[in-house]
């Protein structure tokens, strides 16, 4: 289960960490979770390009070590990254400090004061340790492109419909999501041009 539109009550559990940005400028800020790997990162990267945008990327730190070379190709192209876990943790099953290191073993690769938590699932008590050091950003539309029951025509109409100004555009840097990242990421990118959004990534 997965909110394509980020539910009221999650933002009222969380008030502290970023669910859109302002919605008086027209623009978007496009996210990409669970990278970097070599099955897709590339692809993205050369959708990017191709489209002149920038984009933020969650990085998870064993996926780092293992594509180095994929994670400094992120950073040359002028993109910004955040820290997703060392190992894609669920915060809810895993006690706190336990938690909270492991954030911080990814912290030594990517270096950046952005945090998502794994499947948005962090207790708040690790969040609110997280807060002091971390801008914590979560999403407003949410693609479903990891679920692989959905159509890639369906992931494209879950994320066009539901933008807004300032709207923090969630889709996934992993395997599961390849065939609906292939087709609904171009598409939501020359829609958001024709339509006069600007596409930005986290500072």
């Amino acid at each position: 289960m997965y909110f394509v539109k980020s539910p009221f009550f999650l933002r009222w559990l969380y008030p502290r960490s970023i669910w859109h940005m302002p919605r008086s400028e027209k623009k978007v800020y496009l996210t990409f979770d669970d990278g970097p790997i070599p099955e897709i990162t590339p692809f993205i990267l050369d959708i990017l390009k191709k489209y002149q945008v920038k984009a933020t990327f969650f990085c998870v730190g064993e996926n780092i070590k293992k594509n180095p070379h994929l994670f400094q190709r992120i950073l040359q192209e002028g993109h910004q990254v955040g820290n997703h876990t060392y190992n894609h943790l669920k915060g809810w099953d895993i006690d706190d400090d336990s938690y909270i290191d492991n954030v911080a073993q990814c912290q030594e690769l990517t270096q950046t004061d952005l945090f998502r938590p794994p499947y948005a699932k962090a207790k708040k008590s690790q969040l609110k340790k997280l807060y002091n050091n971390y801008r914590v950003v979560m999403w407003d539309v949410m693609s479903g492109d990891f679920d692989q029951s959905l159509s890639p025509e369906k992931c494209l109409q879950n994320v066009i419909p539901n933008i807004q100004n300032g709207s923090v555009i969630i889709f996934h840097d992993n395997i599961k999501a390849i065939p609906r990242v292939e087709y609904a990421l171009p598409k939501t990118i020359e829609f958001l041009l024709a339509n006069q959004y600007q596409i930005e990534r986290f500072e």
